[in-house]
């Protein structure tokens, strides 16, 4: 036989009526197992696989999720994806998964082939600079949609994490332990998960009359870690401590302290913030805020399935507290601190 296979060719092989065959493939009518065997047999044999397209066009439902999101290749945003991805799959949906690279041109062309193509629902970490315009597009056509991450929109469902509370927490982990030359080390400009998390870090610093602090930038990734803290210690080479934008900085971070003969934890601490599994098996293992990236992806699939499932429900806002665990790379600072920074 050459040619995509249809219902028709189905019944054909199966020696029964279309109408037949869609019922068995769709679950329904009252058909006998003898029936239903040759039905599933035939569709085996022709490799036949259901137009989720048309079924679509036919039941008015859409089993496929769009998923926008902003640096797939960091770790943490990966293990989201993962505990979206079985959830949604364990229910029955597909997840489209595009990369928008913080681009809200590219960001606005994704949207508009998601909705070209039919998408059941989706999740989205909204670009830096997302026009008005994106928004009113996705109204227009009523997609049910969960920003994550950032919270832009107060109409929209929301899942993301209380990021100014976990960096608090992790500021007064090494206040704790003694610090006081700590600094913000990661991230670029000012986006919404990277000011609250800055925040956090002031708030203590000020309330534990330690100065200012200091902001040091660097991209998220473990490259660009490890060229920041070279410079940073060439630059501040009182600095005793670590709070950082994400794990993959203060991993990059604790590699270039190993490279110049310094111990994490030991000569210099370094806490992350995310939790990914690199976190736990790093040389050494690394302190970090937990949020349990693939929790949060499940969380994430959840929201969006109680929007489907009913459209008319409120706003809902779910913001996951960050865990402070306590690993290798955060001690008492190795040398007397003479006064506190002014």
């Amino acid at each position: 036989m050459s040619g995509k296979p249809t219902l028709a060719t189905v019944a054909e092989k199966a020696g029964v009526s279309v109408p037949t065959v869609s019922q068995v493939l769709r679950g329904t009518g009252r058909i006998s197992e003898q029936t239903r065997d040759k039905v599933l047999k035939a569709a085996q044999l022709l490799h036949y696989v259901p137009d989720s397209r048309a079924a679509a066009m036919r039941s008015g439902e859409n089993r496929e999720i769009g998923f926008v999101i902003n640096q797939l290749m960091n770790p943490f945003n990966a293990e989201v994806v993962s505990g979206v991805v079985d959830l949604l799959e364990a229910e029955g949906y597909m997840v489209s998964i595009v990369d928008t690279r913080d681009d809200a041109d590219r960001q606005d062309r994704q949207l508009q082939a998601f909705i070209r193509h039919g998408r059941g629902g989706l999740l989205w970490v909204p670009a830096m600079n997302t026009p008005d315009a994106s928004f009113d597009l996705l109204a227009t056509h009523g997609i049910p949609t969960v920003t994550f991450l950032r919270h832009v929109r107060p109409e929209l469902d929301h899942v993301g994490i209380r990021n100014a509370e976990g960096t608090a927490a992790a500021t007064n982990h090494l206040a704790d332990l003694g610090h006081c030359r700590i600094v913000y080390l990661g991230g670029t400009g000012m986006p919404i998960v990277r000011r609250e998390r800055i925040r956090g870090y002031r708030k203590v610093m000020s309330e534990r009359g330690l100065g200012p602090g200091l902001i040091w930038d660097c991209e998220g990734d473990k490259l660009a870690g490890m060229d920041a803290m070279t410079a940073l210690l060439q630059a501040h080479p009182d600095v005793t401590a670590l709070v950082c934008n994400g794990d993959m900085v203060a991993l990059g971070a604790s590699l270039a302290l190993l490279r110049l003969g310094l111990q994490p934890g030991r000569d210099l601490s370094i806490v992350g913030f995310d939790d990914i599994q690199d976190a736990a098996v790093a040389t050494p293992p690394l302190t970090t805020m937990s949020v349990s990236p693939q929790k949060l992806g499940r969380r994430l699939a959840r929201a969006l399935l109680d929007r489907i499932e009913d459209p008319t429900m409120p706003p809902t806002v779910s913001e996951l507290t960050a865990r402070l665990v306590v690993r290798d790379t955060t001690a008492p600072p190795a040398r007397p601190v003479q006064q506190k920074p002014g």
